[in-house]
């Protein structure tokens, strides 16, 4: 009803239209706009993380070496806040002669031990056995880093032995992978993987130490090798068969 002196406007709602319902309100997360998704838990807490200990904590659990790119992504940060605090990080550990350090490996940051308590790390992990590559495992290794891509048949002339067995422990060992095949034989190629830099502490081939001053030319040491052992068959896909 009306009070006196007072008129009150009507509207008519079309047929079959219902009054409009109050309009429900409600208060976001703070931060969050109006029609964006919810992020994840925990997603919004990482940038807000101490720079250098989220690295420890991230470096402790990886299996092989991490990216600059690839931290600076899962922290939100800055790469070059990331290589600063790396690099940091890396200078602390030596200053404070800790049983481990931290190290630039074949392109990737990494926690490694120290090298003066290899003894201690060997005691523990081996238990007395010793799982060393052979000599003719590390010799056939160190041909494949410096020739390759490389086929089985010429590392075994370079060697003057058939190195199909050796070869097969080191793809097994993955310190050596595929590299397509040979344009004029069709031979399959070897090269050294990340791996192999991994273990030998190396950020890349280019590391390697210099022959020249103890060998002679590599094509001089393959031309003599051919001359003086039988022949191996150029098929790669098995063993290499000599000709008696």
């Amino acid at each position: 009803m009306s009070g006196p002196g007072t008129t009150e406007e009507t509207y008519a709602l079309p047929e079959g239209q219902a009054p409009e319902a109050p309009e429900d309100t409600y208060d976001l997360p703070e931060g969050q706009a109006p029609g964006t998704p919810e992020a994840p838990p925990g997603a919004l807490g990482v940038a807000a993380l101490d720079l250098k200990p989220a690295l420890e904590a991230v470096l402790m659990v990886v299996d092989e070496p991490a990216t600059e790119e690839h931290l600076a992504k899962v922290l939100q940060r800055r790469r070059r806040d990331v290589t600063l605090a790396l690099r940091e990080l890396s200078d602390d550990y030596a200053r404070q002669g800790r049983g481990f350090d931290l190290r630039l490996v074949a392109g990737g940051w990494r926690f490694y031990t120290r090298p003066e308590y290899a003894d201690a790390v060997e005691a523990f992990v081996l238990d007395g056995q010793q799982a060393r590559l052979t000599q003719a495992a590390l010799e056939t290794l160190a041909v494949v880093a410096y020739r390759q891509p490389v086929s089985r048949s010429r590392v075994s002339a370079v060697r003057g032995v058939n190195c199909d067995g050796v070869m097969r422990t080191l793809l097994q060992r993955g310190l050596v992978e595929e590299a397509g095949t040979e344009g004029e034989t069709g031979a399959i190629l070897y090269r050294t993987t990340n791996y192999f830099l991994e273990r030998m502490g190396l950020r890349g081939l280019d590391e390697l130490p210099e022959l020249a001053p103890f060998l002679p030319e590599a094509d001089a040491v393959e031309g003599d090798s051919r001359e003086g052992v039988p022949s191996f068959d150029v098929d790669d896909s098995g063993d290499s068969q000599t000709d008696h």
